[in-house]
């Protein structure tokens, strides 16, 4: 049975590509945006500010398939370094110092780094010309 769903790994690649992407997307949209609504405004050319770029920016790109790959590894440094900077701080488990979610960010956009961003995708489109 196992070995009939993994003709779907590459489509299942996409999928989690794309809901990862619209995710992080979210997080943007809500730092530079207030949409969907969001209590962190922050002051333009400040590290939040940056970060909300590199969400907005990054995010669009990773749902679309578009420059996954460099877009994947800067997300993910931007991740790494946000954990490092704002949850670790607060205490050494990511449990208590709410940094699950980017530690889960960091680690899939490295993941995709390094598995592409799979067939439904605009870099896989373009590079069947």
């Amino acid at each position: 049975m196992f070995n009939q769903l993994s003709k779907w790994s590459p489509i299942m690649l996409s999928v989690l590509r794309i809901i990862v992407g619209l995710m992080f997307l979210e997080h943007g949209m809500g730092k530079l945006l207030g949409w969907p609504v969001s209590n962190m405004h922050p002051a333009a050319m400040t590290l939040p500010w940056f970060a909300g770029c590199i969400e907005l920016v990054g995010g669009f790109l990773i749902t679309v398939g578009l420059f996954t790959r460099p877009a994947a590894f800067i997300a993910s440094g931007m991740s790494a370094v946000g954990y490092f900077l704002v949850h670790a701080p607060k205490d050494f488990f990511p449990m208590n110092n709410g940094g699950e979610a980017i530690i889960f960010f960091c680690f899939v956009f490295l993941y995709f780094v390094f598995a592409g961003p799979g067939p439904l995708s605009v870099d896989s489109a373009l590079g069947k010309k």
